[in-house]
């Protein structure tokens, strides 16, 4: 039996739909662990193009089981969308699984959000408004609702009887409206009704599975950069998207993790706020941008992008324990005459080889190698031995930055455009 993680080994949006979806095709099991639907993950195969924010992208897979995790938060009416999307396409949904323990985003979370988002004024951190943080305070502070609180109404209603008090009184410090209960419990009663098959304890499925030695995949959301412990808080998401959480999320003991999969991009992009050593403001950060179509697939914002920063892989390789990386959109950098690697960060006179804390990483300064482009089109290569020698030698430098061997190399969007080691 093998248990894979995959996660984000940078500010998030890597590529680790991509790489999921590759691996989902020989997995008895693709479980979402953590986060929201304010990010998406983005996969290209024979079915079309999907922008996936809840559903795990191994549903494409129709011999896997795909689970949403205890460790997600579940916006109902998002989800319901999403499975719409998925069956127009022709994919069936007959194997999407929803832990009884995932929270709900519900309506009264996104308002929350924006109206929180929008009184930060100049210090606002990015957020997707999408609910996620006040949803993760609810679950943190025991105000939250469950998925599975849908299939038992009486006590439901008792539940958002005891939440609508604190929330309306929250709302009344914007000057919002308050909640209408009613309004508001027969939507849930709606989502009860459409949801309700779907929900159930995953825990026996995901015990089964180890006990017959099923291939588990794990699919985290954004990136080391933005874990709530480990980040650059407070330009953090409210979860743990590190591979030291994919078990508790999915509802499996520490020691089943058998693989780490880190996924990066061959340079750096990121969403939202916050410190961003690497960024380029010039003609060659709207290259990347340009080539890459870095565009977020939940908010459609414009990433920035910068090159690959070697400091926050080292970081993301110790935290993650990475027992491989998959590269990805190594062919948006095959015009470039050079490519640069950021090997340390200068910080006054002194030179930084680690993560500072938040204050101090808004004023650092990259240091930068440069590497001989290659001027040459990767998309065809579908071995090692295939790719230009300045593309291996570059990829060299960012396993070796990364303590770990590089097993996948994306070329291209598509599925096949992948070269595996």
């Amino acid at each position: 039996m093998t248990v894979t993680a995959v996660v984000g080994a940078q500010w998030g949006d890597e590529g680790k739909g991509r790489v999921v979806d590759y691996l989902a095709q020989k997995a008895d099991m693709v479980i979402r662990f953590q986060g929201g639907d304010n990010a998406g993950h983005t996969v290209v195969n024979s079915y079309g193009l999907f922008k996936l924010h809840l559903i795990p992208s191994g549903i494409f897979n129709p011999n896997a089981q795909a689970i949403i995790g205890a460790g997600t938060v579940v916006n109902p009416g998002a989800l319901l969308d999403e499975m719409k999307l998925v069956t127009d396409a022709g994919v069936s949904v007959d194997n999407l699984w929803i832990d009884r323990r995932a929270h709900m985003v519900l309506p009264y979370h996104r308002e929350l959000d924006g109206l929180q988002e929008t009184a930060r004024g100049g210090r606002s951190i990015g957020t997707t408004k999408r609910g996620i943080g006040p949803c993760y305070a609810d679950k943190a502070a025991r105000h939250g609702l469950q998925i599975g609180d849908l299939q038992h109404p009486k006590w439901l209603r008792e539940r958002l009887e005891g939440v609508v008090g604190r929330i309306n009184f929250a709302l009344t410090q914007y000057d919002a409206p308050p909640l209408d209960l009613e309004a508001l419990y027969n939507q849930l009663m709606e989502w009860s009704e459409a949801l309700s098959p779907r929900i159930i304890d995953t825990l026996p499925r995901i015990q089964d599975a180890q006990r017959w030695d099923k291939e588990i995949l794990l699919e985290g959301q954004l990136g080391v950069m933005r874990d709530l412990d480990w980040g650059i808080y407070p330009y953090v998401t409210s979860s743990n998207p590190t591979a030291s959480a994919a078990c508790i999320g999915a509802g499996l003991p520490a020691t089943a993790l058998t693989r780490v999969i880190g996924v990066v991009k061959a340079y750096s992009t990121a969403v939202g706020a916050g410190p961003f050593p690497v960024e380029l403001l010039d003609a060659e950060g709207e290259k990347l941008r340009d080539v890459g179509q870095e565009f977020g697939a939940t908010t459609g914002r414009p990433r920035r992008c910068g090159w690959f920063d070697g400091v926050a892989i080292k970081y993301a390789a110790w935290l993650n324990g990475f027992t491989g990386i998959a590269v990805t959109k190594l062919d948006v950098l095959d015009d470039f005459d050079e490519i640069k690697i950021c090997v340390c960060y200068k910080y006054g006179d002194q030179l930084v080889n680690q993560i500072p804390e938040t204050a101090v990483l808004e004023q650092v300064e990259p240091v930068y190698e440069t590497w001989e482009g290659w001027k040459q089109t990767t998309r065809g290569a579908r071995k090692w031995e295939h790719l230009p020698k300045q593309a291996r030698l570059f990829l060299h430098r960012i396993s070796e930055l990364a303590g770990a061997p590089i097993q996948f190399i994306s070329v291209g969007p598509e599925r096949d455009e992948l070269v595996v080691r």
